[in-house]
């Protein structure tokens, strides 16, 4: 009969150790299962991902009526936060300003672009290209368009080409049509003869030169 209680008692405990270790082994689960929950969220918090994503994007901004300016894009990503809301173009834009009676003012190309909506303001990096009207065109690696001012300006080096002249710089600054600009700092300028005689190959050279 003593060995009957014995043998009980040693079965209970038994039984006891195998739900602690259940309940225990379900605790670790769990704890892990929150953890990873939690990085989770870290990772993927609101701010971090878009409200919004377009392909092969095309819009007209308009002004009271009127075309402004067009856009083209193969990709836009829009993100909203407490703080602020702006726009991406990881993939590079295309940017066209209009004048009052529609006619093409300048534009502007770029492997990436970003628009902060509240500030109203424009940011293009990475094989920046700004033409116009006349045909002058601006390459650089950052520029920054402020709507609000209708200012264009970077601190980057520049490199303006005119149909017979190249001036390169640090900094520029312009208004949004790109008519009347100034190079800050600049480095240097070379004339371009135009004639309808082939360049020679010392000619070329100085020519690639400048534009490097």
């Amino acid at each position: 009969m003593n060995q009957q209680k014995s043998d009980f008692k040693y079965l209970k405990i038994v039984y006891a150790l195998k739900i602690a270790v259940l309940v225990t082994g379900t605790a670790i689960i769990l704890s892990s299962c929150e953890t990873n929950l939690e990085q989770i969220k870290a990772f993927s918090s609101p701010e971090d991902l878009p409200v919004m994503e377009a392909t092969n994007f095309e819009t007209m901004y308009t002004d009271s009526g009127e075309v402004r300016f067009f856009i083209k894009a193969p990709k836009l990503l829009q993100f909203e936060s407490e703080n602020t809301t702006y726009i991406v173009f990881p993939q590079g834009i295309e940017l066209i300003k209009y004048d009052t009676h529609q006619n093409v003012i300048s534009s502007i190309t770029a492997d990436y672009a970003k628009k902060f909506e509240r500030e109203e303001k424009w940011e293009a990096k990475n094989n920046v290209v700004a033409t116009n009207a006349q045909g002058d065109t601006l390459k650089t690696e950052h520029l920054i368009w402020e709507e609000k001012t209708e200012q264009i300006y970077t601190e980057e080096f520049v490199r303006i080409i005119r149909d017979d002249q190249v001036i390169t710089g640090i900094g520029f600054q312009s208004d949004q049509s790109l008519q009347n600009w100034r190079i800050k700092n600049p480095k240097g300028e070379i004339y371009i003869e135009v004639n309808e005689t082939p360049p020679t190959s010392d000619d070329t050279d100085l020519i690639n030169e400048t534009l490097e």
